[in-house]
């Protein structure tokens, strides 16, 4: 605890010495559809510096009393510029447009020679969908653990897998998140695809090398995944039919302007043609998965916004009576957006993650089932503090379970008692504090 009041000591001494600069401070979003933009830039013309907000959308600047040019940006949208007066502390939410425009050329430029040591996030690749589903997908199912095996650094564990090594790493050295909670298996249809419908993901972060205090750190790397928060303007759905699935997505705002939901499902068909079959023991077979996205978040005033969504999904397979097996994932978050002020941003998440899977047999004189799951609940309070535009100070703490349950077997036979045997259960807890500061 006392690394925690460090960081909030120094939080309060950085704002008792700035009381002759004022922060412009808001939140930056697609004006078609009122989603967050990650990583859009502030320029502040007169100062040739700025900022780039967070994985939120928000942005805080401070800086001394003075009228500036401020410039906000985002790759593929047009640029907007606004002069304001900056006497007292300003909240400016900014809404991008799409840039629409004819390419009459490309230029290929190289990064400035120091780039690699100015740069705060180093081994850092963030990507975002629209570019992903430009590129070829297997049987027109875009994936986006298929484009992170073409990254560098990246290396495939086999053509038909979604497991991935970074840098001689382990499959289960890589940390997977969907909103914040751990996926342990994110594989569909025995490696074949991912768990991440595209049409739910917003942006994606794949972190090599250094990363971030807050993630808790890997062996290997993190892969950063985020779903889209849904249309606040307007309704809308899409969806598609393909050679092995077929998916569909609804998005809806909520009190128009205020919030949304968006409602994203996906599952194969193979089943269903089997049941068409004039071979006995294929009828009998099961072969298909399943996901759902869910996600709705609501502002519920200028300094507060909550979220919560959710991921279902679900493999099954069935070889007549000769084997069967399944597993899925079920993941939950809760969040919290609050200002404590225009300098300081905090996100508290509630965390419910479970991986289970099930393995059998059906026999005429005996059944016998293999039950197995890894189940995480955790909490973590994340704050940023913002004191000036060269430096952004990161604080928190956070707390998970873990309940581990190795097997619990069932045997049910026809001519004898059943036979029930479970391995012992395993719980831990995991605690940690963190702070760090980037320094431009």
């Amino acid at each position: 605890m006392r690394i925690f009041f460090v960081g909030l000591f120094c939080c309060l001494f950085f704002q008792s010495n700035a009381q002759d600069k004022y922060t412009l401070s808001g939140i930056l979003k697609d004006a078609s559809n009122g989603e967050e933009l990650i990583g859009a830039t502030i320029l502040v013309t007169e100062l040739k510096s700025g900022t780039v907000s967070n994985v939120y959308g928000f942005y805080s600047l401070s800086l001394p009393a003075g009228t500036y040019h401020f410039k906000f940006d985002f790759i593929g949208y047009e640029s907007v510029t606004k002069e304001i007066n900056l006497t007292q502390n300003v909240k400016l939410n900014v809404e991008l447009a799409i840039q629409a425009q004819a390419i009459q050329e490309v230029q290929v430029v190289a990064d400035k020679p120091n780039k690699n040591v100015e740069s705060l996030e180093m081994s850092t690749i963030q990507m975002k969908m629209e570019s992903i589903k430009e590129l070829p997908a297997f049987m027109g199912e875009v994936d986006v653990i298929k484009t992170i095996q073409l990254l560098p650094g990246v290396q495939s564990l086999g053509e038909a897998s979604t497991g991935f090594y970074v840098r001689g790493g382990a499959v289960d050295q890589n940390l997977v998140l969907l909103d914040e909670a751990p996926v342990y298996n994110a594989s569909h249809l025995l490696g074949f695809f991912s768990v991440f419908n595209s049409d739910a993901i917003k942006d994606l972060q794949l972190y090599k090398g250094g990363i971030p205090a807050e993630y808790g750190g890997r062996l290997s790397s993190v892969l950063d995944i985020r779903m889209k928060d849904g249309n606040t303007k307007k309704f809308g759905a899409s969806g598609g039919i393909g050679i092995l699935s077929s998916r569909l997505t609804i998005e809806s705002p909520i009190n128009k302007g205020k919030g949304a939901f968006i409602l994203s499902g996906r599952r194969t068909y193979a089943d269903v043609f089997l049941k068409l079959s004039k071979d006995e023991d294929l009828k009998n077979n099961k072969l298909y998965f399943y996901d759902f996205n869910a996600k709705g978040n609501y502002q519920i005033n200028e300094n507060n916004r909550i979220y919560l969504s959710g991921y279902f999904g679900r493999d099954v397979f069935k070889f007549d009576s000769f084997a069967r097996f399944n597993w899925g994932n079920i993941t939950t978050t809760a969040r919290w957006n609050h200002l404590f002020s225009p300098k300081l941003f905090s996100n508290i998440t509630a965390i419910y993650s479970n991986f289970n899977y099930s393995l059998g047999a059906d026999q005429e004189v005996s059944t016998f089932t293999w039950n197995s799951n890894i189940e995480d609940i955790g909490l973590k309070a994340d704050l940023s503090y913002f004191p000036n535009p060269t430096n952004t100070i990161k604080f928190g703490i956070n707390s998970i379970y873990h309940r581990f349950t190795p097997g619990s077997i069932t045997v049910e036979q026809q001519d004898s008692a059943d036979f029930d045997f479970n391995l012992p259960k395993i719980g831990a807890l995991e605690h940690a504090l963190y702070i760090s500061n980037d320094q431009k």
